[in-house]
């Protein structure tokens, strides 16, 4: 399995995803014209990734400035999927990462995290 590496646009993250390292990391902006195609084959390599991983500790950053509505259900769908893993046993860590001063950014890491029973998620200030 390969790592998956998309370049950062305007309008979408960058996406680092270090199979080797367990290491996922999502930053920058998230308001793609068309969000599904986009993040389709990001939930393949997860789904995929999580199949092959063991009990080696995963660490998701994700650190997106700005997103849409669209962009945070694609978060949420995202988060379900860590959690399932987690339940299953997997040893998964989110971090989401904000800035001090984006208010908007600490609410939405706060109602994701009110919206999960058992993965890790950290707020984290940057």
């Amino acid at each position: 399995m390969e790592n998956l590496i998309i370049e950062p646009t305007k309008c979408t993250p960058a996406i680092n995803f270090d199979k080797k390292n367990n290491i996922l990391e999502i930053k920058g902006e998230s308001y793609p014209e068309n969000t599904s195609q986009f993040y389709e084959p990001v939930f393949e390599w997860i789904e995929q990734y999580f199949h092959s991983v063991n009990n080696e500790p995963v660490i998701i950053n994700i650190e997106i400035l700005y997103f849409n509505s669209s962009s945070s259900k694609v978060l949420m769908d995202l988060f379900d999927i860590c959690e399932e893993a987690s339940n299953e046993g997997k040893s998964i860590e989110v971090n989401w990462r904000y800035h001090e001063e984006n208010d908007m950014a600490l609410e939405y890491g706060e109602e994701f995290k009110e919206d999960l029973e058992v993965l890790n998620f950290n707020l984290v200030q940057i």
